[in-house]
């Protein structure tokens, strides 16, 4: 059976490493890799994503997704099922699944209300919104990104109720899935 691959991506403090960890712990086999991680890699000359990104930071940004479908594409063909979970907006989004076809990747957009998105921030250790970041500015990104996969309002849902209608829209098996071949 091929290993299931899954993108998910909404806005900072939507719930992406929350419900990717939890997808992917559904699973006898699976790996969550979070694509922020490469960003947090770079110890020095790191050029950060701002509204209006420089030409450094969108070459960094390029090379962090490079590096993360890499790594999707490592873990996929030893067998893992993977949840691959990143800020990944606009035509992004649609590059990606394609550089991922060969796994038939899933993609989950979760797109929570812009409030919950900023009490959400709100409630957290780290904060993602500062500066000329705000939800609605980041927002307008969200607007240009296609309609690919799953879009889910998760305003109302808790973690385990979001993972729970993944698995039934995808019809998936968890704990079956992904199996040593």
């Amino acid at each position: 059976m091929a290993p299931c691959v899954f993108i998910i991506t909404g806005l900072m403090a939507s719930g992406k490493s929350t419900v990717a960890e939890e997808l992917a712990r559904r699973f006898a086999r699976s790996v969550h890799v979070r694509g922020d991680l490469f960003r947090r890699m770079v110890v020095s000359g790191r050029a950060d994503m701002t509204p209006d990104p420089s030409p450094e930071a969108s070459a960094q940004l390029a090379l962090r997704y490079d590096l993360a479908c890499a790594t999707v594409d490592a873990y996929a063909a030893a067998g893992f099922d993977v949840v691959y979970q990143d800020v990944i907006l606009g035509p992004r989004l649609a590059a990606i699944a394609q550089r991922l076809a060969n796994w038939n990747p899933d993609v989950i957009v979760l797109d929570p209300s812009l409030d919950v998105v900023a009490q959400r921030d709100r409630d957290r250790d780290k904060t993602a919104y500062r500066g000329a970041w705000t939800p609605a500015a980041l927002a307008t990104a969200l607007d240009e990104t296609p309609r690919l996969g799953l879009w889910l309002d998760t305003s109302g849902l808790s973690v385990a109720q979001t993972v729970d209608h993944i698995v039934h829209h995808f019809g998936l098996t968890p704990r079956t899935r992904g199996e040593t071949p």
